[in-house]
């Protein structure tokens, strides 16, 4: 039989007999790596471990800690809970099983069954009796007309819809394992036997591909684990995740609300929220006015033709907000889906000069994004949302430099802000598919090459992502990692020769001769709304002093301390510190208790004592009492607590 190379990750070749299994592969490498893979990842594309390589390949293998592992563990997870849903309801018809970010779900028609979360324990028994039989899923290829009689046969015309619309020449396979069989391009796992616990997250409706105009169908979530002790921890994780749910601290804390009427995912800023979003806005703006940035202001809308030339339109147009008509014939505007094309229009109102660049321009600019209702979560999913956005417009020249300082800028608000565990993702685009794009191979080879150079210099450790960037150009995503252990995409810095081409920006260079400026695209916050969520889900609504909307409590032993209470309140705002007064007639002990849970960072306690030696009696969030200090004492502490958290 002919022979075949492999390439492993760390770039050594093995030779191997053409038709071996990525199973194989791994168990000449260790037997070790045999018990824990879960699937091989060939040339890019996840295969089932006993598949066999009939070609030169690059193979690398997935483990439980690999995304490609875990997606291909909750793939089979959703085959076993199909298994054991038919098990139990005869009849019913399976529509659509994916794996996802967390877990794995399936759409199903029950017919004339009734469903609910009740039925949960059940079906996890079910499932557990089946994982633990050892069932092993089996590939097999079947031509298009079979898959279809198939399923007609057996009433399903949902999964008869999938294989129509897939194209006649795409090959068509199904899994068998146990009794269970299903449409599928896989992958899965060995055995079923690696699947040790597993929960019944939830269940909902949901129309058949997302369309509203569609049969609803029920949508089981469910989750696995490879160990019992891991389930155990994920649950845990998820009490700790609702107790820090932005929406429930926005709500306690008093920071924002939603209105039916006003609609939905459009969030009204309350006074403390208002408040918060304005301290964290007045931080960048201090740091982009160091940095030499300008701020502009642009509408929130602009005339159809503005995204027509940037490209927005014909890429977004049908999924966004629809034009506005106006009274005079023919004209239309939309709702500014990015500020990028009204900073490009701010750039050519007058001649620039190479001397000019670089130019940065920044706006915290509002824009509009239709968001379907089903997608719409909190402050992380809204319509209408905030980017911290500037366009800086410089020299070919210029451009790695200028990078290098945006990268520095979104580092120091991580650190300024504590999200210590983060990584850097440069996301390309898609070479297999670069109708996606828009500009030449030379723009984009340039773009892309000067993204990896500066995060290279500046010592990032990167991962590159194919298909991840944006339509018209590279982008640096940071991905931080909340104290929950949760990814989440905050800011962005883009390369982007494209749009200063649609747009015909110039410079005169030292040549005399017109060039065209590279134009960077950044957003350290990403939004205020999903920048707030993340934080307060990081901090448990336990914010950094400087950004808490009430620094400190001022708490009364009695109503006989009032006019010492108000003494002391004009002193703190001297400093420019953010304090209140507990007037209420409760006990000294429930005010404490109230300000703990309002998460005060410090409450000052005044009575017969304080006011006879000009003193405040300080206690501090979670640490208790401090003792007793002069106002003044007191104000400078809490001053230089706000320095170091601004690490200034």
């Amino acid at each position: 039989m002919s022979q075949i190379s492999i390439t492993l990750p760390d770039g050594s070749k093995r030779s191997f007999e053409a038709g071996i299994t990525g199973l194989d592969i791994a168990r000449d490498i260790s037997e070790g790596l045999a018990r824990k893979v879960l699937s091989a990842v060939v040339d890019g594309d996840i295969w089932d471990l006993n598949r066999s390589i009939t070609e030169d390949a690059e193979v690398k293998f997935a483990t439980w800690n690999d995304p490609e592992g875990q997606y291909t563990f909750w793939h089979s997870s959703a085959h076993i809970m199909a298994e054991a849903l038919q098990r139990h309801y005869p009849g019913i018809k399976l529509a659509y099983g994916p794996p996802i970010k967390d877990g794995f779900y399936y759409d199903i028609d029950f017919g004339d069954h009734h469903f609910s979360s009740d039925e949960f324990p059940k079906i996890e028994k079910t499932f557990m009796e089946l994982a633990r039989s050892g069932e092993v899923f089996s590939r097999r290829e079947v031509a298009k007309s079979d898959a279809v009689e198939f399923y007609k046969i057996k009433g399903n015309e949902y999964k008869v819809e999938l294989i129509e619309r897939l194209p006649d020449d795409e090959t068509i396979t199904f899994y068998d394992s146990g009794e269970f069989t299903d449409l599928c391009k896989g992958p899965h796992v060995p055995t079923s036997k690696v699947i040790k616990a597993v929960k019944l997250m939830k269940v909902a409706g949901a129309f058949f591909l997302g369309d509203d105009q569609r049969p609803q169908l029920t949508r089981i979530y469910g989750i696995t684990f490879p160990k019992a002790s891991e389930l155990t921890e994920y649950l845990e994780r998820l009490e700790l995740a609702k107790a820090r749910d932005h929406r429930k601290l926005g709500k306690e804390m008093e920071l924002f609300t939603f209105s039916d009427l006003v609609g939905l995912g459009l969030p009204l800023w309350l006074p403390n929220g208002a408040m918060l979003r304005a301290r964290l806005e007045n931080f960048l703006k201090k740091k982009q006015a160091d940095a030499g940035y300008l701020p502009v202001i642009t509408p929130n809308i602009g005339k159809k033709e503005l995204y027509e030339t940037s490209g927005h339109w014909e890429k977004y147009g049908k999924d966004s907000y629809q034009p506005i008509c106006t009274p005079h014939e023919g004209e239309e505007y939309l709702l500014k889906p990015m500020n990028c094309p009204h900073h490009c229009e701010i750039y050519k109102t007058k001649p620039r000069s190479y001397k000019d660049l670089p130019l940065r321009l920044a706006e915290f600019g509002t824009v509009y994004r239709y968001e379907q209702h089903g997608e719409l979560h909190g402050l992380t999913r809204v319509r209408g949302f905030t980017q911290d956005d500037a366009h800086l417009f410089c020299r070919p020249d210029q451009l790695k430099e200028e990078f290098k300082n945006v990268i520095d800028l979104v580092l120091y608000i991580f650190s300024t802000l504590e999200f210590k565990d983060f990584s850097a993702q440069i996301s390309l685009r898609d070479p297999e598919n670069k109708t996606k794009y828009i500009g030449s191979d030379e723009l984009w080879d340039k773009a892309e090459a000067a993204i990896i150079e500066a995060s290279a210099e500046k010592g990032l450790k990167t991962v590159q992502v194919k298909g991840e960037a944006a339509f018209y150009g590279p982008k640096l995503d940071f991905m931080v990692t909340d104290a929950l252990g949760r990814p989440w995409q905050l800011g962005t810095i883009q390369v982007d020769y494209n749009l200063p081409e649609r747009f015909d920006l110039e410079y005169v260079g030292p040549d005399n001769h017109m060039h065209r400026p590279v134009m960077i695209h950044r957003a350290p916050f990403g939004s205020m709304e999903r920048f707030i969520a993340v934080l307060l889900e990081h901090t448990g609504g336990e914010l950094p002093i400087w950004l808490s909307s009430e620094q400190v409590a001022i708490l009364m032993i009695s109503d006989k301390y009032n006019n010492y209470a108000e003494k002391v309140l004009h002193e703190l705002k001297k400093y420019d510190i953010r304090a209140l007064i507990d007037e209420r007639s409760e006990k000294i002990g429930r005010k404490i208790r109230d300000a703990e849970v309002r998460k005060v960072p410090y409450m000052l306690i005044v009575g017969e004592r304080e006011e006879e030696m000009n003193l405040v009696s300080v206690r501090k969030h979670k640490e208790g009492d401090l003792g007793q200090v002069s106002i003044e004492a007191f104000a400078e502490m809490l001053t230089e607590d706000v320095k170091k958290s601004l690490k200034v």
